[in-house]
Formats: structure tokens, sequence, C-alpha cells
């Protein structure tokens, strides 16, 4: 029996759509077709007490304006001291299902789910093991075991997204996109417009994903940029800029990693000065001007939902 997804993707094939044809999401949030929108996104709080340090000062003195946080790790708590006095920061979950850091390790939520665990009882430290050994019915459990863990703590959830991408391999991806609906929190969801860019083989299958995200009441968002991890340098400052002179028209969202220099850092991660360097480009002046003088208007996924429910009027 042919699952939603797949009945989606042939309506939309039959449908001769093509993304010359369809406006962006932020068109259909109510920007104009021109409008550049950001959310200059901050992954992996929780971490460390220094990523932590680094995602509240970008939050204050930078141009951060929204972030994620990892339940399994263990600077959760601190995480939501601050939220807890900053209840308008932007924070989703960055459900977390492995365990990447060699001597720095972190278990399941939800307790001991076989597929879930490597040999020393911890997640397992790629994305391609998890799709190995772990069941769709696991991944769901853990994530929404982490949901259920930030609701206890009372961490705001304003949307979910995926740590190493784990959530948009094939096996995981609809239990993902399930959850977010049952629950209408927003999730980072590739749009078509970005498969089309990268020259992926699903553009059908983002198409009908992003569609099914959007008729459940959620946001969709056009592009998402991910180059600046590949940028293996403490000073990047002119990255930065020219990656925001390069936006297109549509939402994108922005994914960065700011971590403060910490000795500690340097032994969980054998040396990320790359991490460094986003710390303090998102602080330098000269990216926020940047941001001025493109005329890139800043939102939140807080804002995005908020838009999304006017245009069903609800």
């Amino acid at each position: 029996m042919r699952t939603r997804l797949t009945m989606a993707i042939a309506g939309l094939m039959m449908a001769g759509l093509t993304m010359a044809e369809e406006p962006t999401y932020a068109e259909r949030l109510g920007w104009d077709a021109e409008d550049r929108v950001l959310i200059m996104h901050a992954d992996d709080a929780g971490m460390s007490l220094a990523t932590n340090r680094a995602t509240i000062e970008t939050l204050e003195d930078g141009v951060v304006n929204s972030v994620s946080v990892m339940m399994p790790t263990p600077w959760v708590t601190h995480w939501r001291d601050y939220v807890e006095e900053n209840p308008e920061v932007d924070t989703g979950l960055h459900l977390t299902l492995t365990s990447e850091w060699g001597p720095y390790r972190w278990r399941p939520v939800a307790g001991s789910l076989p597929g879930l665990l490597d040999p020393d009882g911890y997640m397992w430290s790629s994305v391609s093991d998890v799709v190995e050994h772990a069941t769709p019915d696991e991944v769901e459990r853990e994530i929404r075991a982490q949901i259920e863990l930030a609701r206890r703590m009372e961490l705001p959830i304003t949307h979910l997204d995926s740590h190493m991408g784990t959530l948009f391999e094939p096996a995981f991806i609809e239990r993902y996109v399930e959850v977010g609906i049952e629950e209408q929190i927003p999730i980072l969801m590739p749009g078509p417009a970005e498969a089309e860019r990268r020259g992926v083989e699903w553009v059908d299958l983002a198409r009908a994903m992003a569609e099914r995200v959007w008729d459940a009441g959620l946001p969709v968002i056009d592009f998402i940029h991910t180059d600046s991890y590949d940028w293996k340098t403490v000073d990047k400052v002119d990255d930065y800029i020219e990656a925001i002179r390069n936006l297109e028209p549509g939402i994108t969202q922005m994914i960065v990693h700011p971590t403060k220099p910490d000795p500690v850092v340097d032994v969980i991660t054998d040396g990320r000065e790359h991490l460094y360097g986003d710390y303090h480009a998102l602080i330098d002046p000269r990216v926020k001007e940047a941001l001025k003088e493109e005329d890139i208007i800043l939102t939140t996924w807080r804002e995005l939902m908020e838009r999304r429910r006017e245009v069903t009027g609800e």
C-alpha cells in the first residue's frame, strides 16, 4: 500500500509543477518576492559551557537570533536557566541521535534503546551507524522523549531540527515530519528550491515533504546554508559577508556553531578553531553592518509560525 508521502509525490509530479512557477515560501508568508529573509541559527546549545556562553554573547551582542539545544548533553540546564530569564529567545530542539566527540559522550534520553547504543552504551558516533542499527520506532521514541524532557524542564520549543542531519535520512524522515505535524511544532525541512539549487535527485520528494508540512499548518523555508562549518579557519568575517551578499530571495536558515575558545573544548573536539571562528565573526560589527547594507530581513521560527497562522486565519 502506498504511503501518504508516495501519493503526494505522485500527485505533484502529475501536476507538472516547476520551481519557476512557484512563489517562495517567504512570499507565501507575506514577504515580497524580492525580499531576502534570514534566520541566523546557532546549533548545539547545551554541548558545553563554552558553547552556551558563545551562543548567549552572539545573541545579545551579535547577529544570531535563533538557537537549538541538544537535550542529551550535560549543559542543558544552564541553557534552560538562561531562557527562563530571557523567554523571548527563539529556542528549538536540535534533535540528537549521535554522539560524535570521542572522549565526550552522551546517551539517549529515552533510556536503553538497543539500536541507538554503541558497544560502550552511548549513542553511535556517525549517522551511518544509526541508519544501520536503529529502527524508525526507536528513533521516534527518542525524539519524543527529547521533546517531553524539554517540556518537563519548561523549555519553550519554537522549532525542531536534526543534529548532523540524521532525521533527513530516508529511513527516518517520515517519523520526523509526523512528530512535528502531530505536535504542531515547526520543523526544519529543506524545500524544493534548496534541493534544486544543490542539484540533488530528490526535488520531487523535497517538494512533497515541504507541501505536507505546509498543508499541516506549519511554516516552511526556502534555503539552508550550511557552508560555515567547512570554513576551516578562525577568521571567517569575509566568508560571512560574502554569504550574506549572495543570499537569494526567500527564507534562508544560516546554520552556525559559535563556541568560545576553551581548553576543554579543544580536548572534547580534538581542536575546532573554526568553531571559534564562528564566534568571532558573529560578534564582529562588520557582519552586522553587511546585513544592514544588504537590506536582509531577520526573522525567527517564532515569527514564521505566527505568520503561518495568519495565512490560515487561525
